[in-house]
């Protein structure tokens, strides 16, 4: 919310500098983020009026002007190539030494020969806005040579406030208004509209329907006849340029700067399309569209509020108005709407179309009922004073269950109690009403107050809001430090944040990157990773309710695939090396009556190869390495030697390059080469390879005890075996069957080599592994190793039919 010094100034006679304003608001709860001082950079600029325009002799493109600066004197010569220049046009003129936004300082020249000692100024080079078409016309009833920062508002600071969305009442010049006179304990300056009526009454003209009185709260309508339609005055043009809003003609900037001003939204509807001047303020039928003004059709839905026609849809309530009834050059008489909308409805309605509006802001964060009428008849006012129209007499004002007086109990002990000051109960009294509340004593012996809310709080709900109103407006900085006091517990990390802890520094240690990603994902995300339709994975999808957007409409049941969409902008931006780790929570649907599940999980991912060292080549991060880091990870939490089983129905793997993870006979974990076509539907050209971890599962097993053995004091003996078998047999049962018939000396099995050849028949592959024996008692002879060999030779060949190699 941009909010102007000036216009401040005119509710609240307020005589410090906006700087330090702006700092007394921030510690009031009200925060300023900056502080812009328009036209700073801008001097010298006064208002003149070009008597006399000529062609250039010497160059096409530029003219001459000369321009009465206002000064007496002889006209200043000025030479320009701005297309609009007329005689007759007052203009902002830069004269010798003069300086513009931006730094730049006027000096004398000369162009094609002719000298000029000045330059008209365009709106950007005065600082307020970025059009460069053609110089700046003023109002032709301005003032010549006056300064024109005063002119065109430059003389003045605008506030940047960032407002929490409790603080719905501050998004109003009136509302910061009322701030700064409690903060100062000053004299709030309340408008009182004041207008001639003419023509027949409104009232005979206009109904105005609720169909849903908890939708729509309040419908106030005026109706202006007479409508001449044109730019707005300039001191309103300006103003809404400094807060941000674009003039567009002098009815909808009425309504712009009444906003901006009470709080309130308004829009104007062209009466000629309102057929019997009916309005009915209904929810939308099944299927009805709307073109809203920014020539959208939008699709609407049944929980969608409308302002309608008997005949169409005008308008979507606290959003946007619809195109066919907005005003135009043709518009003749203009019914105006003033209204408080539920805020949850307008909160989704503008979330469910993705249209945004400063109306929408407002609606959502709830508005002062009972300040309808007022900005109707203010904006009323303001269309008279400017010549736009003729008020009709009298409103038609729909107000079907005013809400009743909200009341909160306050006691001043429990105010220094949460405080720890000591604030007097004439102070806290002060400091309530000067907020517009209504603070009287209720006779009870503690002497509490009953406080009456003001219609424009919706956010004070208890007797604890009521205390931080008395904190803030009596000083933060008045309340003093303190040390905590009382029985402390000592805190410590549990077992599984240890865990995780420790498992996080492996894990970087290995060289992957910690991530973290959104909890919500786009639904598309399933089809991206081949997961069956009728899968289990998409029916325990959890949906949204009310999603953020369309991208973040679902629950993740797998925490993988956010690595995946990581590496593939990571790919896009040149980063063609990466590895990440996250550990995060999954979500799966569970029957209606109970919460959705939350499983704890590790998802790993990479593509391309370790960095290169001085004394090391880079590793192809591939299966095989991932392989490896989840094995650091099991054996690190101590669970036991993970059997890695070939996994061939996960649609999201290569179904032959993809391994599920065994430890004590449960799956724990998945890992494997994406599948060509998820890598098509990421946009990676190249290999990925990712594994997805249940921590859950296996944080519940039990932890495989080790038995600590001394160092041996004798020499252990290698020998080296090599064996044909065929390809359907994997390395880790050829190992698994080496270890059950070594013999109990057998302390180490390590694969070395495979290899596939001509000497090696077709479906068959030979596995070298190198085999380690070790006697703790005494050194092994070659007869007892050879006959430990002989064994793991004959269960090759009966069991496998297996072939030895030398």
């Amino acid at each position: 919310m941009r909010v102007s010094y000036n216009w401040l100034k005119e509710f609240v006679d307020i005589d410090v500098p906006p700087g330090e304003l702006a700092e007394r608001l921030t510690f009031a709860g009200v925060a300023v983020e900056s502080v812009e001082e328009r036209g700073k950079d801008v001097s010298g600029v006064v208002t003149g009026v070009i008597k006399e325009v000529k062609p250039h002799p010497n160059a096409d493109r530029l003219v001459i002007c000369m321009v009465d600066g206002g000064r007496g004197g002889e006209p200043y010569q000025i030479v320009t190539g701005a297309p609009n220049v007329r005689a007759g046009q007052v203009v902002p003129v830069a004269l010798d030494g003069a300086r513009l936004a931006g730094g730049m300082v006027i000096r004398k020249a000369r162009f094609r020969g002719t000298e000029s000692r000045g330059m008209l100024c365009a709106a950007d080079e005065l600082g307020i806005g970025e059009d460069h078409e053609g110089i700046l016309i003023l109002p032709p009833d301005t003032p010549v040579g006056v300064d024109v920062k005063a002119v065109l508002g430059l003389d003045d600071a605008i506030l940047e406030l960032d407002l929490t969305p409790n603080r719905g009442d501050c998004l109003s010049v009136f509302g910061v208004a009322r701030e700064v006179a409690a903060i100062y304990r000053l004299p709030l300056k309340r408008p009182r509209p004041a207008f001639r009526e003419e023509g027949p009454d409104a009232a005979g003209r206009m109904k105005v329907e609720i169909t849903d009185p908890g939708l729509c709260l309040r419908y106030v309508a005026r109706l202006i006849t007479g409508i001449t339609v044109g730019p707005s005055p300039l001191w309103m043009q300006n103003r809404l340029t400094a807060c941000g809003m674009r003039p567009i003609n002098n009815i909808v900037d009425v309504t712009n700067y009444v906003m901006l001003e009470l709080g309130q939204p308004l829009h104007a509807f062209d009466f000629g399309t309102v057929r019997d001047g009916r309005i009915i303020v209904r929810p939308a039928e099944p299927g009805e569209r709307l073109v809203t003004l920014d020539g959208v059709e939008r699709q609407l839905t049944p929980e969608m509020l409308l302002i309608a026609g008997v005949d169409r849809p005008l308008g979507l309530a606290g959003v946007m108005g619809g195109l066919d009834s907005e005003v135009t050059s043709g518009t003749k008489e203009v019914l105006l709407e003033s209204a408080c909308f539920n805020p949850v409805n307008i909160r989704r309605t503008a979330r469910a179309l993705g249209l945004r509006s400063e109306a929408s802001n407002r609606f959502e964060k709830g508005i002062d009922i009972s300040r309808c009428a007022l900005a109707a008849d203010r904006a009323v006012e303001l269309m008279a004073r400017m010549q736009a129209g003729t008020p009709a007499p009298g409103r038609v004002d729909n107000f079907p269950a005013p809400p009743p007086p909200k009341t909160v109990i306050l006691r001043p002990a429990r105010v220094n109690q949460i405080l720890g000051l000591d604030v007097p109960r004439a102070e806290v009294e002060g400091i309530l009403a000067r907020l517009e509340f209504n603070p009287q004593p209720t006779g009870a012996p503690d002497g509490e107050l009953v406080v009456t809310v003001p219609p424009h709080r919706p956010d004070i709900l208890a007797e604890i809001d009521l205390i931080e109103e008395v904190a803030r407006l009596y000083g933060y900085d008045k309340v003093p430090e303190t040390l905590p006091f009382g029985e402390t517990t000592p805190a410590r990390r549990s077992r599984e944040q240890q865990i995780l802890s420790r498992l996080k520094l492996l894990l970087a240690g290995l060289g992957f990157n910690e991530t973290a990603t959104y909890s919500f994902v786009d639904p598309g995300q399933a089809d991206r990773m081949r997961l069956d339709p009728a899968g289990p994975l998409r029916e325990a999808e959890v949906v949204i309710a009310n999603p953020l957007n369309e991208d973040q409409a679902v629950m993740r049941t797998q925490l993988f695939p956010g690595l995946v969409e990581m590496l593939a902008r990571n790919y896009q931006r040149r980063n063609t090396d990466a590895a990440l780790f996250e550990i995060s929570t999954v979500f799966r649907r569970r029957p209606p009556e109970q919460l959705p599940e939350e499983r704890l999980t590790l998802a790993l991912a990479a593509i391309g190869k370790t960095p290169r060292g001085w004394n090391r080549r880079p590793q192809e991060m591939d299966f095989y390495f991932l392989k490896g880091a989840l094995e650091q990870v099991l054996r690190h939490l101590g669970v036991g030697v993970p059997e890695f089983v070939p996994e061939k129905g996960d649609p999201s793997f290569h179904p032959g390059r993809t391994a599920a993870v065994m430890v004590q006979g449960r799956r724990v974990a998945v890992v494997g080469e994406l599948h060509p076509d998820v890598l098509e539907a990421y946009d990676l050209p190249v290999r990925a390879v990712a594994a997805e971890v249940n921590l859950a599962r296996l944080l519940a097993l039990e932890p495989v005890e080790w038995v600590p053995e001394s160092l041996p004091r004798f020499p252990a003996v290698e020998r080296d075996l090599a064996v044909v078998i065929p390809d359907t047999v994997a390395a880790a049962e050829a190992m698994a069957l080496i270890t059950a018939s070594g013999g109990e000396y057998l302390r180490e099995v390590r694969l070395f080599d495979v290899y596939r050849g001509r000497q090696i028949p077709e479906g068959y592959h030979s596995l070298a592994f190198t085999l380690r024996f070790l006697a703790l008692d005494r050194t092994l002879t070659d007869d007892e190793v050879n006959r430990a060999l002989d064994g793991i030779r004959r269960a090759f060949q009966e069991r496998l039919g297996a072939q030895m190699r030398t």
